[in-house]
């Protein structure tokens, strides 16, 4: 995916983590949209994490497209 295609991505998850949200003003996500939200917001991690690598890589110099998306356990595993 270049840039553009990250963004949309990103734009798109957001869009989607928004309508679950509004869908439940005043009231609890069910269990499964519960976890429908986490998975979203992974992935979420994922895109903007691809997406600083892209931007870390150009740079730098590098060559953007070699920045490959990192497993779910790495993005998660960052300390804020």
């Amino acid at each position: 995916m270049d840039d553009r295609e990250i963004t949309a991505r990103i734009s798109e998850l957001v869009d989607e983590e928004h309508r679950l949200e509004r869908a439940h003003l005043g009231s609890a996500l069910s269990e499964d949209e519960h976890a429908q939200m986490t998975v979203l917001n992974n992935e979420l991690d994922q895109c903007w994490d691809l997406l600083r690598q892209r931007r870390a890589r150009r740079e730098m110099g590098q060559n953007p497209d070699e920045a490959q998306s990192r497993p779910e356990r790495v993005v998660e595993g960052y300390q804020q």
